[in-house]
C-alpha cells in the first residue's frame, strides 16, 4: 500500500501525450508465425464438458477469434435448470461481470483522443455534483488512476448490488453518496477498485452529457454491431427474454441467484452480453478497429502503471498477464452464479471469451475458465524459452512471514476474510520460498519459488513470479491489480486466529457455567451476593451470549462462500443484526472490566471466582480486539 511510484512509468510522445512505457509493443497485428487452431474445438468441448460435470456447473459459452475472424462459438449445458433450455453462444445472454470494464476503459479512452478527458487531470475538475475529498493534499485523483487501479479508494461492495434491477439507483446519487476513503496516496500501487472504475463512468456522463449506458451503446456496441450486449437496467425485453439464470450448487441441486444488477454499470453491474457479441468486441481490440475511434484500443492496450520495472502491469483495465513468454491481455469478471473471463494474445492475434452461469462447487467457476484459457494457450502458443538462471538472495529468509491484499477493505466486514486468506511467505534452508495464498488454482494451494535476481523468484514448475521490494511489498504476474503488504507479528492471521479461538472457547464455557454455578449456589442456599456483584455476573454472562451467537451465526452465514458473496453484494438484515451483536458486546465488556476491577477491590465471590471472573474479561477483550480488527462490528452498510 506504500510503495512509491513505479519507475516503470517512462513516458514517450505518443497520441495525446500519454504515459507508456519504451518497451511496449503496439498490439494490433499478429507477429508470430500463424497458429492452427483446426482442432481447438475438440480440446475446449473436452475441457468445459468435464468442468460443467466435476464441478456442478450448469453451462458456459465460449468464443475464440483469430485474424479478425470468429474460430469457434459454441454453447454447453443449460441456461435454466427448471426448463433445460439449451446454452446457444450465438442468442443466450451472460452476465459479464466486470469484463464490461473493458468497455468503461473504451468510453474513457475514447473522450480523452478527442481531448474532452485529460488523464493526467484531477478528476474533481469534471465532478460538478460531488467532489473527491482531499485526503492526501497535493495529491489528487487523477482519470489515467481510475483506469489502472491506482487512485487509492478503500474496497467495499458491501450492499453494491440490487436483486431487482428497476430499484439500481442513478450512477452519480450513488457515488456521492456512498464515497469510500482514500486509504493510500493515488498512483502508488495498485488495489483493484470498483468505486474507481464507477467513478470514471460517471465522467464520461458527466462530459458527454449522454447517461452511461447510452454512450456505450451509441459509440462502442451499435458500431460493432453488438446488438445483443446491454449495459441499461432493466434489460430490453428481447435481451431479458434469452438471459441465462446464474446459480450455485447446494448438495445436489442449483440454487438460483441474485444480486447482479447495481448503481455501479460502469463496472459490469447489470452489463449482459452473447458469447459472439464478446467476440466481435475482441477482434476490434485486435485490429484496432477505427469504428472504436482511431488509436482507441492501442491506447487501451498499452502499459500505463507497473508496480514494479520488474513485472508487466496494467494498461486501461487490461491486466497484463503474460503466458509462455508471450504478452497476454486479461480480464475476468465474477457476479453472483456468473463468472466470465477474457484474454487477447495480441501477437498471434488471438482472443478467448468464456462465461459460466454458475459459481460451482467452492466457487471453482472464477478459476475455471483462466484454466481453459491456460490449457490453449499452453496447446497452440508454446513456451520456447530457456528457465531463468538462478541467482542467490541473501535477503531471502527477510521476506518470510503474514501479508495481506491491498484490497482488503479498511472499513468493510470482508476484512474478516484477511483471517484466513492472507497469503504467506517461508524460506527453506536452499534459498528458495514457499508460498500458500497467492496462487488463483484451487489445486495449488502452495507454490515454491527460486530466486532469479534482487528480490525476484521464478515459481518452480510453472510461469508465475514474484518481486520483494524491501519495503513490505510483495508483486506478483498472478494478479498485477493487487500488492501485497507484509503484516507485523501482532497481527499474522494464525495468530489472530488463535487469539479467536482460545477467546470463544473461553466465553462459551462462561455461557455455560454461570447457569450452573447459579444452581448450585440456590441448591446449596449460600447467600445472595450484592447487588452490585449480581450485576456483573448478569454482565459477563451477556457478553458471553453475544460472541456466542455472532460465532456461530457468523460461521453458519459464512460456510457456503457462494451464497455470503451474494448475501455481501445484496447486503443483508441478519449480517446487519449479527455486527449488532458485536456493538452490544462492546459496552457489556467495558462494563465487566468495571466489573473485575470492583471484585478485586470490594473482595466479591472467592479467589477462584475473582480469577475466573478476570480471565473471561481477558477473554472478551481479546475476542472484541479481533473483531474490531478484523470489521466485524457495526453496520455494514453505514
Amino acid at each position: 500500500m506504500r510503495k512509491t511510484i513505479a519507475t516503470g512509468m517512462l513516458t514517450v510522445a505518443m497520441g495525446l501525450g500519454l504515459a507508456a512505457p519504451a518497451h511496449a509493443k503496439t498490439p494490433l497485428a499478429a507477429t508470430d508465425a500463424p497458429v492452427d487452431l483446426s482442432t481447438i474445438g475438440s480440446l475446449i468441448d473436452a475441457t468445459v464438458t468435464g468442468q460443467l460435470a466435476r464441478d456442478k456447473i450448469p453451462g458456459a459459452a465460449v468464443v475464440v477469434v483469430e485474424d479478425g475472424k470468429q474460430v469457434l462459438a459454441k454453447g454447453y449445458g443449460v441456461a435454466d435448470v427448471t426448463t433445460g433450455s439449451r446454452v446457444d453462444a450465438d442468442t443466450t445472454e451472460f452476465f459479464t461481470g466486470s469484463v464490461a470494464k473493458l468497455f468503461t476503459a473504451t468510453a474513457v479512452t475514447q473522450l480523452v483522443k478527442e481531448g474532452k478527458l485529460d488523464p493526467a487531470a484531477d478528476v474533481n475538475r469534471y465532478l460538478t455534483t460531488f467532489k473527491v475529498r482531499d485526503t492526501y493534499p497535493g495529491h489528487p485523483v487523477t482519470v489515467q488512476n481510475l483506469l489502472t487501479h491506482t487512485a487509492g479508494f478503500d474496497d467495499n461492495v458491501v450492499g453494491a448490488a440490487v436483486a431487482d434491477p428497476s430499484d439500481v439507483p442513478a450512477l452519480g446519487g450513488y457515488l456521492a453518496a456512498h464515497q469510500p476513503p482514500r486509504v493510500r496516496p493515488p498512483g502508488t500501487v495498485t488495489a483493484y477498485d470498483n468505486y474507481g472504475v464507477a467513478l470514471a463512468g460517471y465522467l464520461v456522463e458527466t462530459v458527454s452529457g449522454e447517461p452511461f449506458a447510452q454512450y456505450v451503446r451509441e459509440h462502442e456496441l451499435a458500431p460493432l454491431h453488438m446488438d445483443a450486449t446491454t449495459f441499461a437496467q432493466p434489460h430490453p425485453a428481447a435481451i431479458q427474454a434469452r438471459l441465462a439464470h446464474g446459480y450455485r450448487p447446494e448438495g445436489n441441486a442449483q440454487t438460483e441467484e441474485n444480486g447482479q444488477y447495481g448503481a455501479w454499470a460502469p463496472t459490469g453491474a447489470g452489463t449482459v452480453a452473447t458469447a459472439t457479441d464478446m467476440g466481435r468486441f475482441m477482434t476490434a481490440e485486435l485490429t484496432g478497429d477505427s469504428r472504436l475511434g482511431t488509436g482507441v484500443a492501442a491506447l487501451t492496450q498499452q502499459q500505463h502503471f507497473t508496480n514494479t520495472p520488474q513485472l508487466p502491469g496494467m494498461g486501461y483495465l487490461f491486466e497484463q498477464r503474460p503466458r509462455n513468454g508471450h504478452p497476454l491481455l486479461f480480464k475476468d469478471g465474477d457476479v453472483p452464479g456468473f463468472h466470465s473471463n477474457l484474454a487477447l494474445l495480441p501477437d498471434q492475434g488471438i482472443g478467448i471469451y468464456v462465461v459460466y452461469n454458475g459459481d460451482g462447487r467452492d466457487g471453482v467457476a472464477g478459476w475455471d475458465g483462466k484454466a481453459l484459457i491456460d490449457q490453449i494457450v499452453d496447446q497452440y502458443v508454446p513456451d520456447t524459452r530457456a528457465r531463468p538462471a538462478t541467482v542467490a538472495d541473501p535477503n531471502a529468509a527477510t521476506y518470510a512471514g503474514s501479508y495481506i491484499s491491498d484490497r482488503t477493505s479498511h472499513t468493510a466486514v470482508t476484512k474478516a476474510a484477511a483471517l484466513v486468506a492472507a497469503a504467506t511467505v517461508s524460506a527453506n534452508a536452499d534459498g528458495t520460498l514457499t508460498t500458500t495464498g497467492l496462487s488463483q488454482n484451487p489445486d495449488a494451494a502452495a507454490q515454491r519459488w527460486t530466486p532469479i535476481g534482487k528480490g525476484e523468484f521464478q515459481e518452480q514448475g510453472g510461469q508465475d513470479r514474484i518481486v520483494f521490494d524491501g519495503k513490505g511489498n510483495l508483486f506478483t504476474t498472478i494478479d498485477p491489480t493487487i500488492d501485497y503488504n507484509k503484516l507485523p507479528w501482532y497481527l499474522a492471521p494464525a495468530l489472530q486466529q488463535s487469539l479467536l479461538y482460545a477467546s470463544v472457547v473461553v466465553l462459551l464455557l462462561g455461557l455455560l457455567a454461570f447457569p450452573v454455578i447459579a444452581v448450585i449456589r440456590r441448591l446449596r442456599r449460600r447467600p445472595a451476593h450484592s447487588g452490585a456483584a449480581r450485576a456483573a455476573r448478569v454482565v459477563a454472562w451477556v457478553t458471553c451470549a453475544l460472541s456466542t451467537v455472532f460465532t456461530i451465526g457468523f460461521v453458519s452465514m459464512t460456510s457456503d462462500g457462494n451464497a455470503f458473496n451474494q448475501t455481501l453484494m445484496l447486503g443483508s438484515a441478519s449480517l446487519t443484526a449479527l455486527l449488532a451483536l458485536n456493538t452490544a458486546a462492546t459496552a457489556t465488556t467495558l462494563a465487566m472490566l468495571a466489573g473485575t476491577a470492583a471484585a478485586w477491590y470490594k473482595g466479591w465471590w472467592t479467589r477462584t471466582g475473582r480469577i475466573a471472573y478476570s480471565v473471561l474479561t481477558v477473554s472478551a477483550l481479546s475476542y472484541l480486539f479481533v473483531a474490531v480488527t478484523y470489521n466485524m462490528i457495526g453496520n455494514p452498510l453505514a
